[in-house]
C-alpha cells in the first residue's frame, strides 16, 4: 500500500519527534511509505519548516553516503519564559514553605506535563554540547533528568547514597555538604558509565551546591568529563557556592518563615547566553 503524502506527513513527524538527535536515513522513509527519496525530500522540507516556524526544534540534513536527517528539539525564549512563569506561580504559593527555607515541590516533579516542559528548556540549551550521559541524586532530580534526558535521547545514570546488591561492584565517594557542611557518602555503580563520556548533571534544589560539587567529583573517578548542571531551583544566598557554573531557571532569593512569604525571581537561564 502506498501512502498519501497527508498520511506520510503525520507519521513522518510523529517519528521525529519520537526520535530526537537521532540519524534517520532516507532510505528508511523511503522504504516504509514506498516513495522515491526525492519525494520524502519534500516531504522532510515541509515538516522542517513547519518546525521552525513554530519553534518545536530544528531539523538537520546530514549529506554523504551515512547521512540522513535529525530532529533536534528546540523551545523559543518565548516558551521558556512562560516556562518559568509558570514555575514562580506555582512555587509562590506559602504553603509550599517547609522548614529550613527549603519549598515542596513533589508534586511539580510528579507533573509529566511541566516535567516535559522543563525537559525540553534544558535539552534546548544543550542540544549542542555532545551530552553522552544526565546524572542526577536519588530521589527527586530524577523526573528532571529523565525528562531532560527525553530530549536529547541519552540514558540517566542515578547516584545513590548508599550501595545496592543489585547494583553490583560501586565506586563511592565522601562529599561535604555545602548547607550543612556535613560529610555524606556518594555511591555510582561501576557499570553506569565509560570513561570520556560527556555528562549534565542535574537537581530539583541547589543550595550552596554540594550535591552538585560531589557529582562532579564522582565523574572524575570514572574518567568522565562535566559538559553542564542544569538546576530547577536555587537558592539565594550571600554564603559560597561550591558550583561556578550552572543553569537555574528559578531563584528563591528569601523566605520568612514567620511570615509565610516566599520571594522567587528568575534563575539565570538567560543571563548564561540566553536571550
Amino acid at each position: 500500500m502506498k501512502w498519501k503524502r497527508s498520511e506520510r506527513l503525520v507519521d513522518m513527524t510523529r517519528h521525529l519527534l519520537e526520535s530526537p538527535h537521532e540519524l534517520i536515513p532516507l532510505t528508511f522513509f523511503s522504504e516504509r511509505y514506498k516513495s522515491a527519496k526525492s519525494s520524502i525530500s519534500e516531504d522532510l522540507t515541509i515538516i522542517k519548516e513547519t518546525f521552525e516556524e513554530k519553534g518545536t526544534g530544528e531539523l538537520k540534513t546530514v549529506t554523504g553516503a551515512a547521512g540522513g536527517v535529525k530532529f533536534i528539539p528546540k523551545m523559543a525564549d518565548s516558551e521558556v519564559e512562560e516556562v518559568i512563569s509558570l514555575l514562580m506561580k506555582e512555587l509562590g504559593h506559602s504553603d509550599r514553605l517547609l522548614p529550613g527555607g527549603y519549598l515542596f515541590m513533589a508534586d511539580l516533579l510528579g507533573n509529566p506535563r511541566i516535567m516535559d516542559r522543563v525537559g525540553k528548556v534544558f535539552a534546548s540549551r544543550f542540544s549542542d554540547m555532545d551530552i553522552d550521559v544526565i546524572m542526577t541524586v536519588a530521589t527527586k532530580g530524577i523526573p528532571i533528568a529523565h525528562s531532560i534526558a527525553r530530549h536529547l535521547n541519552v540514558p540517566v545514570v542515578i547516584v545513590r547514597r548508599d550501595s545496592k546488591v543489585t547494583e553490583g561492584s560501586t565506586v563511592s565517594i565522601n562529599y561535604v555538604s555545602g548547607s550543612t557542611r556535613r560529610i555524606q557518602t556518594m555511591v555510582l555503580s561501576k557499570r553506569s558509565m565509560k570513561s570520556g563520556q560527556r555528562v549534565l548533571i542535574t537537581d530539583d534544589f541547589m543550595k550552596a551546591g554540594g550535591t552538585m560539587a560531589g557529582m562532579k567529583n564522582l565523574l572524575e573517578e570514572f574518567g568522565c568529563e562535566l559538559a553542564g548542571t542544569a538546576v530547577l531551583v536555587e537558592a539565594g544566598h550571600h554564603e559560597e557556592v561550591l558550583v561556578d557554573d550552572y543553569l537555574s531557571l528559578v531563584k528563591l532569593r528569601a523566605v520568612n518563615e514567620k511570615d509565610r512569604t516566599i520571594e522567587l525571581s528568575k534563575g539565570n537561564y538567560f543571563e548564561k547566553g540566553g536571550k
